[in-house]
């Protein structure tokens, strides 16, 4: 990324560059945090990030984030912070979700390198 005057992100043309799910586009960084952007539809997988927390907001749609312990329903402008080592399995029963996920750079978005969706910068 460029060192010079920071400039803003239209999260509409971010998202409208591509259409996979639960494959995240990186948007952004800030310290060694990476800006992901993640379409999602139907289910993901148990997983969970053993040092790191994770961010997830959502824009549009509902998702559904199971926990052992019961599920959290996200609407638009709602956010969860799932704490590093906590299981979760992300879910969007119907529709589709847009999302912003916040974690630091680098993370594997299974919670496991040999799984992970490489994410690429857009």
């Amino acid at each position: 990324m460029s060192t010079g005057a920071p400039s803003k992100v239209n999260l509409a043309d971010k998202f409208a560059q591509f259409d996979e799910h639960w494959a995240p586009r990186i948007a952004g960084r800030y310290n060694d945090n990476e800006i992901r952007l993640a379409k999602a539809s139907g289910d993901f997988q148990w997983h969970a990030h053993p040092d790191s927390d994770e961010l997830f907001l959502v824009i549009e749609g509902e998702l559904h984030m199971e926990f052992r312990e019961g599920t959290e329903v996200l609407g638009p402008g709602e956010m969860i912070i799932v704490p590093r080592g906590v299981e979760h399995f992300p879910r969007v029963p119907k529709g589709e979700v847009k999302m912003i996920i916040i974690d630091p750079k680098d993370t594997a978005n299974t919670g496991d390198p040999e799984t992970a969706f490489n994410p690429v910068e857009i």
